[in-house]
């Protein structure tokens, strides 16, 4: 079954002023989201306590949350986990707790409204613990990004690997502006689920890196833009075909694989479609801009080694 035109001609690079515009709106909105609203950190990040409860029925969110707030902890997060009668409850770090004393109060106040609930686990992150982890976060995304940018600049040319990277922060940059603006708490797994999304789209850039110096030994014709909007149009399929299976493995996590995965699945689903359209429309488009060669990519002439033995 094919899903895809044999062979398409769509023109990529004359897109990429377009786009590209669209590209530099995105990404100074999401910066300027970033100042001025900030996160919605989670408890992995902020401190608190994380806390599981199992009701021996069905349970109302508004019950528990009423229950919490009258027994002093007002503005709890709540939130099923498995099924209606699990419940996960976040209290925030302004509420003053004691790890060792925070169960029985908690319990209390639950059981006063539902004697039945029981407390599965209860978790403890200090402030200084949520500080360091987001610090070690930031740090894991830069030298990512580090890494990538070395690790390209010595498979293909240095104009590739600053058009990838560039890509790649595109993509970072993107994505982490969707959760400001929308402020969808940030959590570790977010966090994972964006670095996950670095692989993945990285992945997918040096596929099409591979094709362009590929065309670049066998189209001798063309000029460096036509092979660079072949070399697209070539591996176009493969890359549709790639995200649209992905996509459907992370719908049906968002939808049906409950509330702890939901984040990291939403930051899947954003990451990857901001990825593909970053590979076929941003990679390239900033290599040739950077004055891509055919030379750059063709092995040097005997001559040349020559002289240089």
């Amino acid at each position: 079954m094919r899903f895809f035109k044999k062979r398409t001609n769509i023109d990529f690079i004359g897109l990429s002023r377009l786009t590209g515009l669209v590209s530099i709106v995105l990404v100074v909105a999401s910066i300027a989201c970033i100042v001025l609203r900030g996160f919605n950190f989670g408890i992995d990040f902020t401190g608190g306590l994380l806390a599981e409860v199992s009701y021996p029925k069905t349970v109302e969110l508004d019950s528990v949350r009423a229950a919490l707030a009258q027994g002093g902890y007002p503005g709890s997060v709540v939130q099923y986990y498995g099924t209606s009668s699990d419940v996960l409850i976040r209290l925030s770090p302004t509420v003053e707790l004691k790890p060792n004393e925070a169960n029985s109060p908690l319990l209390a106040a639950l059981q006063a409204a539902e004697p039945g609930v029981q407390l599965r686990r209860v978790e403890y992150v200090g402030p200084q613990v949520g500080r360091e982890l987001a610090e070690n976060g930031a740090m894991a995304l830069l030298l990512t990004l580090i890494g990538m940018l070395i690790y390209i600049m010595f498979r293909f040319e240095w104009k590739f690997a600053v058009g990838s990277v560039a890509a790649l922060a595109h993509n970072v940059i993107l994505t982490l502006g969707f959760f400001s603006a929308l402020h969808i708490e940030f959590d570790l797994t977010v966090l994972a689920a964006i670095l996950a999304v670095i692989g993945y789209s990285i992945n997918d850039t040096i596929v099409v890196f591979d094709r362009i110096r590929e065309n670049f030994h066998l189209l001798r014709k063309h000029t460096v833009t036509e092979i660079v909007n072949i070399s697209h149009n070539q591996t176009l399929a493969r890359t549709l075909t790639t995200g649209v299976t992905v996509f459907l493995v992370l719908f049906a996590l968002l939808f049906l694989g409950g509330e702890v995965i939901r984040g990291f699945s939403l930051a899947m689903i954003v990451g990857i479609a901001v990825g593909t359209y970053a590979s076929i429309f941003v990679a390239g488009s900033i290599a040739l801009e950077l004055g891509l060669k055919r030379e750059d990519l063709m092995p040097p002439k005997k001559e040349e080694i020559d002289k240089l033995v």
